[in-house]
């Protein structure tokens, strides 16, 4: 067994350890959102106030991510352990079909986008995920310069974690942790189906 003193961690300024990070999960391999979630986790274990907005999912779709986050927020309503979780789904789904009806996914990226902007200003959330937010920049909904500008601008100690595919450079460049997710192989590509506890 180890000697506890051995083991210590030597003591920091606190300046190294304890500064806001703007973190990006990209790439077209899986597990960009699970590893923003799982920080989020971390987040509210450390009683951060924790913030989510997804850009392209619209709500309708019942993600474990969603209800495990919802019985954190209760938890924490009920008994005060944790941290408050807000959550918001502001697209309207896949935005690669073809739609006849409905809003327009360009109007609700610049609707979510001014939310976000407002959160951070206003240093709502310690944590804050934006969900696929990659994709709306990237189409062009969302304006890539005000958003890092935004990012590189906001107060206090806010944590950001940007998911999706197809980041843009500027984003990339203002990142602190950037992390590609690799495809070397996946069940869809045998013409799998997505699974219950796997894919939501």
């Amino acid at each position: 067994m180890p000697d506890a003193a051995r083991c210590r961690v030597p003591a920091e300024p606190a300046s190294r350890r304890e500064r806001p990070l703007l973190m990006v999960f990209t790439g077209e391999g899986k597990g960009k959102t699970t590893a923003a979630m799982g920080m989020a986790l971390r987040a509210w274990h450390r009683g951060w106030p924790i913030g989510v907005f997804q850009f392209i999912k619209s709500g309708r779709w019942p993600t474990g991510e969603r209800a495990a986050f919802q019985a954190l927020d209760a938890a924490h309503r009920d008994s005060g352990v944790g941290a408050p979780v807000h959550w918001e789904s502001l697209g309207s789904g896949f935005t690669w079909l073809p739609r006849r009806t409905g809003p327009d996914p360009a109007e609700l990226a610049q609707h979510g986008w001014s939310r976000v902007a407002q959160a951070l200003a206003t240093q709502q959330y310690t944590f804050v995920l934006l969900d696929e937010l990659s994709y709306p920049l990237a189409r062009g909904w969302v304006d890539v310069e005000e958003v890092v500008a935004a990012l590189a601008a906001r107060p206090g100690f806010q944590q950001v974690a940007i998911t999706g595919r197809g980041c843009p450079e500027a984003l990339l460049a203002a990142a602190d942790l950037v992390t590609t997710m690799t495809k070397v192989r996946h069940p869809f590509d045998a013409g799998h189906r997505g699974q219950q506890g796997i894919e939501w």
